[in-house]
This record gives structure tokens, C-alpha cells and sequence, in this order.
């Protein structure tokens, strides 16, 4: 209902700005193919393929000031699953002034400094793309909602508000080997929050350059984008509950140059709602989490970035006293480290790239390399690759590590 909802208001916004001209008016998208095959065994489910699908995509924009429509949408073939299906990415509409504009529709929000590490973009990912070797642009998902901006003389801020619960996307079970606490049980039903005024999501975040760095303080109130689990017994378990507790989000970050580069330091406290006191092991604890992050240019076209992250739990003692026997117990520290270089050859027209996360605290691992190279200005190509390994099988990195596969992207845009 509301997909149907958003996709009338565009409609009509759309016929509102038509008269202005044809000018005003621009249609542009590309065509794509996308492959990622298994390196080290089958899927799960029998299959070769973590990822195989053709896809469309067009992109509408028209304006007629104060009035702005951009409008995203896929259609695509899924070899996998072997079906076709529409995808809206995006579909809103502007309203700007000289301060303030506001944005009705599905969008993709991005706060914070961190490079594929979130701790104040607390808006929905699907990490199954990112997993799977699909471009980086489909790590990020859309919430239907409201975005205000003002921008008074001191600091500038944004207003979001959610009325739509959007979860995470995590590999599925069918085409990912992933860790379950508890696999025979196969009675799971999901409850994700309401569309009703209390279970509306708000954000506000506010920002201005102080001293010559980018400078925000954030605030979230909703919900954790993963689910958490209550199974009806834990001695003899038939049924799982799973529900997305509640959550609010308190965090600052800085960027700016320094040391010959760009410096990033970004920090948020967790609160669990639902949990605080920590005594429920199937809630998350309230966290503290910061991260540090710093990128230069070593020498022309080549870059490289560093990042260290570290989280920690709080009232360990009341989840360790409280955890279940035979469950993965969480570390009250965990840290990673995460390092990316990038060459670009050739005119720029070849990129070089490396990147990789590692925990010094769970010893497992992620590495991505790639090769991408524009075929023409309309055109490009790319092949990679997801290798995991280290740790527990339970571990962030760890549980995927049956997972490793060779991705293709192929893309022409017009």
C-alpha cells in the first residue's frame, strides 16, 4: 500500500511539472549484468551462483522550481530464483527555498564518516549486495519518509521522520552458508514494528565546519535493523519469536584535513531500550562504539585509507550471568581494523583496488580486491572478489567463511 501510495504522489507531481517543458525534463539509466560465482563449493542450496541477474534501470528527473521529481527504478531477471520483478530504489519529491527544502518519498539517507563501517547511519543496508559482489551502490537501501532541512546562519540540521520500518538485508540461508544458533528449529515467525505514531522513526542531525572540519552531532529514536530472537523455550525449543527491539542512537563525528590527509573520528552510544539493563541475552546491550579513520594520497592516483573500530558492551556481567548454555558468547570489546589502496592507470580509465577488514578481536576476516575498467565514457567493467575466513563460526566474518566467490559487474549507461 504505500509503494502505491508513493508511486500516485510522483505520478501527480509529474503531471504538475510536465507543462514547464521538455527541458526540464531527463530520462537517463544504464543496463547491467552482474554474476558472482561460487569459489569454494555450492550453495546451500545446490546452486553455483551467490548472485545472476540482467537489469534495467531508469532514472527520471524533472524540475520546475520550487518543485523537484527524481525517480529511480529497476527491473531485472534473477537467474537464481529465476523470476522478474520491479524494484523502486527511489521516488520523492523537493521543495526548495533559500532555507530550507524538504523531501517527500523513498530515498537513501547517508550519515557519518566511516568507509563501509556505520555508526551513526543507522538507515537500512542490504548486506546480501554487498556479500554477493553487487556494485556498492546497492549496500544502500531507501526509506519511505520525510527529510526537512534548515539552514540558519549558525549550524545547519536535518529532520528525518520514518513512518515505514525498513530492516537490513542479511544473506539468506538458500544461497549463503550462515551460522544458526538453532537450526532445527524451522517455526520462526517475524514481527517487524508497526506503521503506527509510536513506532515512527525520527533523526536530526546537526552540523557546521568548525575550525576546518565537517562537524555533525546525530540523534535516532526507532528501532535495530536486526532482528533479535525469543525462542518459546530454551530447553525445548519449537518456535522462534523474531522482532527488531527498541533502540536510540546519540553520536558526534569531525572530518577534515589534517596530517597531510583527511582525518575521520566518529562516536555513538547505543541505548537498548528494550534491554537496560542487560539482561536479556537475545537483546542487544547497550553499546559504545567509535571509530578513527585516516586517508592520503601516498603518491599520484594512489590512495590509501586506514580505519580502527572498536564497540563495548555494557552491563557485560548481567549478559554473561544471563546467557544461555551452547550459545556464541559476545566479546565485551570487539575491535576491527579495516585498510583500502586504490591506483587508478591508464588515464584513469583503469582502478586498482583493495580492501579489507580485520578483527584483532575475533581474528576473522574479510578481503575484496577488484579490477574496474572504463570501456568507453558510456561504459564500464569490473571483476572482484569476496574472501572470508578466521575466527569462530559464529563470528562476524567467520560464519561466512564457505561463502568466498568471483563477482563480474558489466554495466552501460545512456
Amino acid at each position: 500500500m504505500k509503494r502505491l501510495i508513493l508511486l500516485i504522489v510522483c505520478s501527480i507531481t509529474l503531471l504538475i511539472l510536465t507543462p514547464a517543458g521538455a527541458e526540464d525534463i531527463s530520462l537517463h539509466g544504464f543496463l547491467q549484468g552482474n554474476y558472482s560465482a561460487d569459489l569454494d563449493r555450492s550453495n546451500p542450496d545446490g546452486g553455483d551462483f551467490k548472485w545472476a541477474e540482467e537489469r534495467l534501470q531508469l532514472k527520471l528527473e524533472a524540475d520546475r522550481e520550487p518543485l523537484r521529481l527524481f525517480f529511480k527504478t529497476d527491473a531485472f531477471y534473477d537467474h537464481v530464483d529465476e523470476g522478474a520483478d520491479l524494484e523502486m530504489r527511489e521516488g520523492y519529491v523537493d521543495f526548495t527555498s533559500s532555507k530550507w527544502d524538504l523531501r517527500i518519498g523513498r530515498q537513501v539517507i547517508t550519515w557519518g564518516v566511516g568507509d563501509l563501517i556505520f555508526i551513526n547511519d543507522v538507515f537500512p543496508k542490504d548486506y546480501e549486495a554487498f556479500f554477493s559482489g553487487r556494485p556498492m551502490e546497492y549496500l544502500k537501501k531507501g526509506v519511505d519518509g520525510i527529510k526537512m532541512g534548515v539552514y540558519p546562519s549558525a549550524v545547519s540540521a536535518e529532520v528525518i521522520v520514518i513512518p515505514f520500518f525498513e530492516p537490513n538485508v542479511y544473506p539468506d540461508g538458500n544461497r549463503f552458508y550462515m551460522f544458526d544458533p538453532m537450526p532445527a528449529v524451522t517455526n520462526r515467525e517475524e514481527r517487524e514494528p508497526s506503521s503506527s505514531l509510536d513506532h515512527t522513526e525520527t533523526a536530526l542531525r546537526i552540523y557546521r565546519d568548525i575550525a576546518g572540519f565537517d562537524t555533525s552531532l546525530y540523534y535516532y529514536r526507532g528501532f535495530f535493523r536486526q532482528s533479535a530472537m525469543h525462542p518459546d523455550s530454551m530447553s525445548s525449543t519449537t518456535k522462534m519469536d523474531l522482532f527488531y527491539p527498541e533502540l536510540s542512537v546519540y553520536g558526534a563525528s569531525a572530518q577534515g584535513r589534517a596530517l597531510s590527509g583527511v582525518l575521520s573520528v566518529e562516536a555513538g552510544y547505543y541505548d537498548s531500550r528494550q534491554d537496560e539493563s542487560g539482561t536479556d541475552p537475545m537483546i542487544a546491550n547497550s553499546q559504545s562504539k567509535i571509530l578513527f579513520g585516516y586517508q592520503r594520497q601516498i603518491w599520484e592516483d594512489f590512495t590509501m585509507g586506514l580505519q580502527y573500530y572498536a564497540e563495548y558492551m555494557h552491563d557485560y556481567s548481567e549478559y554473561e550471568r544471563n546467557i544461555p548454555a551452547g550459545f556464541p558468547q559476545e566479546r565485551k570489546l570487539q575491535q576491527l581494523t579495516s585498510a583500502r589502496v586504490t591506483q587508478f592507470l591508464m588515464h584513469q580509465t583503469l582502478r586498482l583496488s583493495f580492501f579489507s577488514f580485520y578483527s584483532t578481536s575475533d581474528g576473522d576476516y574479510l578481503l575484496n580486491p577488484e579490477i574496474k575498467y572504463n570501456l568507453s565514457d558510456n561504459s564500464w567493467a569490473a571483476i572482484g572478489g569476496n574472501i572470508f575466513g578466521g575466527g569462530d563460526e559464529w563470528s562476524r566474518f567467520g560464519q561466512l567463511e564457505k561463502n568466498d566467490n568471483l563477482y563480474t559487474q558489466m554495466r552501460y549507461e545512456f
